[in-house]
């Protein structure tokens, strides 16, 4: 068939005049929508805890922005993250399991022992290594101790007064409201003024800690990548050394070179605000929810285990094969079965592996002739 020349040009024509159709997925709107709705919500806060910005430091400002895309950049990942099928199972069914009526005191005896142990010591990490244990806990505590400090101070939801009539005294006042009153020299005016010192040392010696393995150790060393490894330890030195440089400047220095440090700081902790929700250091945001693997796991194997459709035995929780089973079926993969089994997830691992042997035995057979077995 001959195609002329105005039927190919009024084709061109048409498709050219086509609205392109929006490629944007829901996943991505509903990421998209959550994050500005945290932002806004951040910079709501900033605005009232701050009394309408009259508590809040114009030199500041930097921090306050790199936060809020920080926020933003946190938000969209993880919310990206609970979408997928797996992670979307798992979220759910360790909201639903937790609360449970009958499962509900167990398990916030077992929260309370998780939260403890497993985040505030560490001790999934401590069983493996007591040396990348104590530079998680010296890191860990350090970056939380400077967050605790840093952000409400930032956001002028804390500030410092000096006492009307009294120059030797500072009130603390959060969210605008006056609270207590200490002597600028006492003991607990040098812990609070210098909480940001602590922290940076604390940041430090863990940092020192991870590098030294980094660089010791030859299996560490040998799966190890810049940008996700050691760039979050540089990081995180640069923050806490140019903190103490600051410190050291209006302490001992009289103020010499107090400017171009700052901005130093400044850059760098924009830097890991904005490299924050991209890096390795986003799992501060992921491990929380793994709680809900636990008690997902727990609570199952509790309410009976799944019994193999061929052999009998049990070999896994019912509740995790059957979610195990729709979640294949989100993603597109199909292992339905005709006969007496239905689905091939019901069939225990040492069956698939005995039905593997079977088929390749049956394969073989096909291949080879009768009296060359």
């Amino acid at each position: 068939m001959v195609v002329s020349e105005d039927d190919r040009g009024g084709k061109i024509k048409a498709m050219q005049n086509e609205t392109p159709v929006s490629r944007i997925s829901p996943e991505v709107r509903t990421a998209t929508f959550w994050a500005v709705c945290n932002t806004i919500v951040l910079a709501v806060l900033i605005w009232f805890g701050s009394r309408n910005l009259a508590n809040f430091d114009a030199a500041l400002v930097g921090y306050t922005f790199g936060t809020l895309f920080c926020v933003f950049g946190v938000t969209y990942r993880y919310t990206m993250w609970l979408q997928r099928p797996p992670t979307a199972m798992y979220w759910k069914r360790g909201w639903q399991v937790f609360f449970r009526p009958r499962h509900l005191g167990h398990n916030l005896g077992v929260w309370g022992k998780k939260v403890g142990g497993e985040f505030a010591l560490n001790n999934f990490i401590r069983r493996r290594s007591r040396i990348r244990w104590s530079a998680h806990m010296l890191i860990m505590w350090g970056c939380l101790l400077a967050a605790a400090i840093t952000f409400p101070l930032v956001f002028g939801w804390i500030h410092f007064q000096t006492v009307e009539g009294n120059m030797e005294w500072y009130k603390v006042y959060i969210f605008g409201f006056p609270t207590f009153s200490f002597p600028i020299d006492s003991i607990l005016g040098f812990l609070l003024f210098h909480g940001l010192v602590w922290a940076a040392f604390l940041t430090i010696a863990g940092v020192m800690i991870a590098m030294r393995r980094r660089m010791r150790e030859h299996g560490a060393a040998s799966v190890q990548h810049f940008a996700v490894d050691i760039l979050p330890l540089l990081l995180l030195f640069a923050v806490s050394v140019t903190g103490l440089m600051l410190t050291a400047s209006y302490t001992w220095m009289k103020g010499h070179g107090f400017e171009f440090l700052a901005i130093v700081h400044a850059v760098t902790v924009i830097f890991t605000l904005i490299y924050l929700p991209f890096g390795k250091l986003f799992h501060i945001f992921q491990r929380p929810a793994q709680l809900g693997v636990s008690f997902y796991q727990e609570v199952g194997a509790r309410e009976g285990e799944a019994a193999c459709a061929r052999c009998g035995d049990t070999y896994a929780p019912q509740m995790q094969i059957d979610d195990l089973i729709s979640v294949e079926s989100q993603l597109g993969y199909s292992y339905e079965m005709e006969g007496d089994v239905d689905h091939y997830q019901r069939i225990c691992p040492r069956c698939r592996r005995g039905l593997m042997a079977l088929a390749q035995g049956e394969t073989w057979r096909g291949f080879v002739p009768e009296e060359n077995l």
